[in-house]
């Protein structure tokens, strides 16, 4: 049972019968409601933020810190100006994030303004006018808003503006951390302070590098003085202030300290060996590293729409199954599930491709792209394979390659095991590139990577694993890689960044290719492609 939460402050993991009682037990005839909706540190949390100017909440995941400020927020603009009314504006990294935020808005208003409660409920969509630091107008933000009879608004902004001195009242910036320019915010923030305005600054952590954490570090310095003040809620404190018992009521189920241990201990393993992630995310402790190299507003700007994602998977006994039934399952599934995303591919298109390899630990990504006109990149499908043998990733890529119209080129990871297969590769395409990852390779290219994603020139399918990928890249010492710590999914499956380093080697392809037409060798048949053992190197012959 160990690998838990740190014990207290220290980085010491714990058993648990080393955690809290308040923790590990179920206090007697619990009632979430009577002591009100709200838990301990969200009372505290909405105390806070009317005794400083500038209040700054470094918190674990779902805390219930958002919820609490719409509440108070909503209290706020729902009032007179004689009574402490403003108007409010929320500023979230995310579109989705700002509009969750206004829907919270909209339903405690209907709870909270009974009496004038028409017409404060409907979320509204406008235009907002971002404004410089003269007051003149830079650019159109789409932006939701609730309006109360009291005459003020609250706002979420669809995505941060480049400065806020425009506004006035009281801003909030959640998930300050994933912004793209955390610093920047921040100091264009501090102007409303002149004229009575309030600031509450609260976040995830993202690296102890990260301007937020810095945020924090001076303000427990003092260099913020007395109008600026730090809280701080981990997991385990929202555990103690009843999140469990809460999330059973809300479930209609009878708590219990079995129970209880179970939703604990599955929270925590959710993790696997992600430690230096489980202790920032739940126990508030910023991992050694410099924050999110990809803001979250870029990566959810450039996923467009749903498209295939192609996901097999195989258990250990696959690789012992003769050749020939392997390779028949596999074409069954390239049949299947390949060829017709193949068939949609437009035929004028450039493209090219890039693959992440991996035998067993993690996943092969292969990631087909094509190069537009106007030199953006699209994304029209994804193949993942899990555990798969590697002459069926083999099979796979080699009847893709030919299938790709207007071959522009790929680039493969040949860093360790994946050495093999590359090589192969390049010999029977020579327009396909073996990379050795190194920090020369990260260094010259991660930069014009990330850069694609600022200026908008991706268009990728939308998916949650993928996203979770592109936000593992960090800046470690000053170059844009992947931390050593992996994730798992739903199922499992081990991700070790593995879609945003296939997307990454497809993108250096696309740079580093040439846009004309590369003729192609014709497809060899099933028969001659499986029995040339002259093609496999004599350690992988009689099977893989």
């Amino acid at each position: 049972m160990g690998q838990l939460a740190p014990l207290n402050d220290t980085q010491r993991i714990v058993e648990w019968d080393e955690l809290p009682d308040a923790v590990r037990s179920i206090p007697d005839n619990f009632n979430p409601l009577n002591e009100g909706v709200f838990m301990k540190h969200q009372v505290e949390w909405i105390k806070l933020i009317h005794s400083v100017d500038l209040a700054a909440g470094e918190k674990c995941r779902r805390s219930g810190i958002t919820l609490a400020t719409a509440f108070d927020d909503t209290i706020t603009a729902a009032s007179r100006k004689s009574a402490g009314g403003s108007n409010v504006f929320y500023i979230g990294d995310t579109r989705e994030k700002g509009l969750e935020f206004i829907g919270y808005v909209a339903k405690l208003a209907k709870i909270i303004v009974t009496a004038q409660s028409e017409g404060v409920s409907q979320i509204e969509q406008f235009i907002f006018e971002d404004q410089d630091k003269r007051g003149e107008s830079t650019q159109q933000i789409t932006a939701f808003r609730v309006r109360f009879t009291s005459g003020f608004r609250i706002v979420a902004l669809s995505s941060r503006p480049e400065n806020v001195h425009g506004l006035q009242g009281i801003v909030n910036i959640d998930e300050a951390a994933l912004h793209k320019d955390v610093r920047k915010v921040i100091e264009s923030a501090t102007a409303l302070l002149i004229w009575g305005g309030r600031i509450r600054i609260f976040s995830t952590h993202r690296g102890l590098k990260n301007p937020f954490n810095e945020f924090i570090r001076d303000i427990r310095q003092g260099l913020y003085g007395k109008a600026a003040a730090v809280f701080r809620i981990t997991f385990d404190e929202c555990v103690a202030n009843g999140l469990y018992e809460r999330v059973c009521f809300m479930q209609g189920i009878e708590p219990t300290e079995e129970g209880k241990k179970d939703w604990y201990l599955r929270i925590r393993k959710a993790y696997g060996p992600r430690k230096a992630a489980m202790l920032e995310d739940l126990d508030v402790i910023p991992r050694d590293g410099e924050g999110s190299a990809i803001p979250g507003l870029w990566i959810e700007r450039a996923m467009k729409e749903v498209r295939p994602v192609l996901r097999l998977a195989f258990d250990d006994n696959f690789k012992n199954w003769p050749v020939d039934i392997r390779t028949r399952e596999i074409d069954a599934w390239i049949k299947r599930e390949l060829d017709p995303c193949i068939n949609a591919l437009l035929k004028s298109d450039l493209h090219f491709f890039g693959m992440d390899f991996a035998r067993k630990g993690h996943l092969s990504v292969i990631v087909p792209l094509i190069k537009k006109l106007d030199l953006s990149r699209k994304v029209p499908f994804v193949i993942e394979l899990h555990n798969c043998p590697i002459k069926q990733q083999q099979q796979i890529l080699w009847y893709l390659i030919p299938k790709l119209p207007r071959f522009g080129g790929g680039a493969m990871d040949a860093t360790g095991p994946g050495q093999n297969l590359a090589e192969l590769t390049w010999e029977k395409h020579k327009n396909v590139e073996e990379v050795v990852f190194s920090q020369a390779w990260y260094r010259n290219n991660m930069p014009a990577f990330v850069q694609n994603f600022e200026d908008d020139m991706f268009d990728i399918p939308k998916d949650a694993e993928h996203e979770s990928d592109l936000r593992d890249l960090e800046r470690i010492d000053g170059i844009v890689k992947l931390p050593k710590a992996t994730t798992e999914n739903d199922e499992g499956i081990e991700r070790h960044g593995d879609y945003a380093i296939a997307l990454a080697l497809a993108d250096f392809s696309a740079r580093a290719g040439k846009p004309n037409v590369i003729e192609h060798n014709p497809v060899p048949s099933k028969q001659e492609r499986w029995d040339r053992d002259d093609e496999l190197t004599p350690a992988h012959k009689g099977g893989w």
